[in-house]
């Protein structure tokens, strides 16, 4: 069974980094996680006035307005299908902040769009198109595109223009070593999020 990345990237997975190929190939049929510890050497914020966004971000796991230096991190990466059937990737990041945070992310193969799509938080309000290539180095390069919020019958798109106004919200940058787990049964049921969102 190919991954919702070796779809995308077709033969250009193979030019991947053998290591990055490893973890971008975890399938719901492979019975393994990926569990990364590490430190984020800086965890920043944007300027004052986004502190609001941070703070309703931090309701349901997508974005807060912590800082800091040296930040103890983990990610898990599991693969399984959802209740719609769809092969799906979490990047469950928890930043250990003197109130530790949680960044959730639900990564999908969209048929209908031919592209992963990123749905963030613990209720997928947020889906983000994601376009994949390879790098010269064989590095993975991963660019937000349209982004849409779902909740209920409510819906509405934004650009990624929409940042030249508000600036940088949030961001982090460290480095994490990556142990594989068995998992012969899959995900615990703890990880998956509280809701899933059919539209995408």
């Amino acid at each position: 069974m190919k991954s919702i990345y070796q779809r995308v990237l077709g033969a250009d997975f193979e030019r991947l980094h053998p290591r990055i190929q490893q973890r971008f190939a975890l399938t719901s049929t492979v019975g393994r996680a990926a569990i990364g510890r590490g430190v984020m050497d800086k965890v920043w914020r944007g300027r004052l006035y986004t502190l609001p966004f941070l703070y309703v971000g931090t309701w349901r796991n997508i974005m807060f307005p912590e800082r800091g230096h040296d930040v103890p991190f983990e990610i898990e990466n599991w693969a399984y299908r959802d209740s719609l059937g769809r092969e799906t990737v979490t990047w469950l990041r928890t930043f250990h902040t003197d109130r530790p945070r949680r960044f959730d992310a639900y990564m999908i193969y969209s048929e209908a769009r031919g592209r992963v799509v990123d749905y963030l938080g613990t209720h997928q309000h947020l889906a983000v198109d994601l376009t994949l290539s390879v790098d010269e180095r064989g590095g993975l390069r991963l660019r937000s595109g349209e982004q849409r919020f779902y909740e209920g019958r409510i819906a509405f798109r934004e650009v990624a223009v929409s940042n030249r106004v508000w600036g940088p919200l949030f961001g982090y940058r460290g480095s994490f070593d990556v142990e594989w787990i068995e998992a012969p049964d899959g995900p615990p049921t703890s990880i998956r999020p509280k809701r899933e969102e059919r539209r995408e």
